[in-house]
This record gives structure tokens, C-alpha cells and sequence, in this order.
């Protein structure tokens, strides 16, 4: 979700971008999530490609080749070294985490865990349905269901969680079709299979340390081997919501 945002940012010409990693991301949806670019020096979400970077100035270089920068940088010490208009929490960690008010003219909170007017300026609700994307200038987005968005009448089938504690070892890949019942890969010799036929739309990193209900896998049960390299509509829409919020500031 968060480099939906940053991509639709960057498409609308917002081109000084930084995101702020931890050192093992765990990204499910790794073909279109930029923090690939911790393990691999850079990754590309659709046609924009991020950039691993360890200091301001290779930041500035990044933003000079058109690029957006990532950063492995839990703690957002970055933000007391770069001028900075927005800042966008899009930890998705279901509660603020230490998010503030005084961190930029305008804070962004996505989800639920952020109260507009007190810790952000704005929430952006990010559960599916008639208020996706709305964004709220008092109160909060509404509270976590812990349910996964259904597609095609299923929610939590088409999800893969760690059976145990362990490292993941995978045995199929990313696009393609698995039947209910196939194998996917293991914890610690325990194994995780599919719960409906689809395509494996997503899938954490292979030798990934995980605990037991880690979310590390989606099926999609539509079966189109695009959406696995494609951004959700679900992320797409939050990341206009996003644009829209800082156009109310900044072009009022």
C-alpha cells in the first residue's frame, strides 16, 4: 500500500520521495512493493523504480535520476536531515507507533490506530468498501476487522500464514496457478498448502524468518497472472486519496 502511494505521488509529478524502511521487510506482495529495493539495490512497481540509498546525498542523486529513494531507517531519523512537506505513515501497523503532529506541515495517517486533529492532520481509511479511501479530518478510520478484503466470495482461504515459528522454504513462485490442496512450501518441515485454486498472487521472500499466523502468502482466486505484477485497485485507490489530501493543502 505504501508504494502505491509513493507511485502515485511520483506519477503526479511529486518527485522528491523518500521511504523509510526496517532492514528485513516482509512484504506478501513483493512484485509491486518497493522495499524489495533493501535486498536487491532497486526494485520497479509497475515503470518507476526505487532506489536503495544510505546517505542525503545519494537521495539528492536518486531524485535527480528521476527515481525514488528508499532508506532502511526504522527509527525516521532521515526526517531531522531532509526538509520535509508530507509525511505519510503507511505502516499499517494498526496503531500509532509514535507518529506526531510536529513532524511536517502536513502527517498522513493510513488506517486505523491515527486520530485526525490530534497525532495526524488527516486519516485515509483503507477497508474495503463504501468509504474506501475517504479521507477524514476528525476522528479515526474505522477499527481493524482483521478479516481479509474478500474476493470472488472468499477472504481468509485465500490467505497462507506460517503454520510455526521457523524459516519459510518455498517450493512454488509467484504467478503461478496453484490448485487447492498444492503444496506451496514449509516451516520447519511443517507444511503450507493452498486453501482454494488460483493464482499465487503473492508470496514473502524465500529463507524469510517467520512466526506462527504470519500472513506470508495470497491467492487470488481470479487467476490473472497480471494482477501479481500490478498495483490493487484497493492500492491504487488509497494512493489517489492520498494525492487528494495534499492538494487540499498545498493548492488551496
Amino acid at each position: 500500500m505504501a508504494s502505491a502511494v509513493a507511485w502515485r505521488l511520483h506519477k503526479a509529478n511529486l518527485r522528491r520521495i523518500f521511504m523509510l524502511e526496517c532492514s528485513e521487510p516482509l512484504a506478501v506482495r513483493r512484485k509491486v512493493s518497493f522495499c524489495e529495493a533493501v535486498y536487491d539495490g532497486s526494485q520497479k512497481v509497475e515503470d518507476i523504480e526505487a532506489m536503495l540509498c544510505h546517505d542525503v546525498d545519494e537521495i539528492d542523486k536518486c531524485w535527480r535520476d528521476g527515481r525514488i529513494a528508499i532508506a532502511v531507517d526504522p527509527a525516521w531519523r532521515l526526517l531531522g536531515k531532509i526538509k520535509t512537506d508530507v509525511v505519510i505513515d503507511a505502516i499499517l501497523a494498526k496503531k500509532n507507533l509514535g507518529t506526531t503532529l510536529s513532524e511536517a506541515p502536513l502527517v498522513i495517517g493510513l488506517g486505523p490506530g491515527f486520530i485526525a486533529g490530534q497525532d495526524v492532520h488527516m486519516v485515509v481509511e483503507t477497508i474495503r468498501g463504501h468509504n474506501l479511501g475517504r479521507i477524514i479530518t476528525s476522528g479515526t478510520a474505522a477499527p481493524n476487522t482483521g478479516i481479509p478484503g474478500t474476493i470472488w466470495g472468499y477472504n481468509e482461504e485465500r490467505v497462507l500464514r506460517a503454520p510455526a515459528d521457523g524459516r519459510f522454504h518455498i517450493t512454488k513462485k509467484i504467478g503461478e496457478r496453484v490448485s487447492k490442496g498444492d503444496r506451496i512450501g514449509e516451516v520447519e518441515s511443517v507444511p503450507v498448502s493452498a486453501s482454494i485454486d488460483g493464482m499465487l498472487r503473492g508470496l514473502i521472500r524465500p529463507d524469510s524468518q517467520v512466526h506462527k499466523g504470519l500472513k506470508i502468502g495470497d491467492i487470488d482466486p481470479r487467476g490473472a497472472k497480471d494482477y501479481c505484477y500490478t498495483i490493487s485497485d484497493k492500492s491504487r485507490a488509497i494512493g489517489g486519496s492520498v494525492l487528494e489530501a495534499i492538494m487540499r493543502v498545498y493548492l488551496s
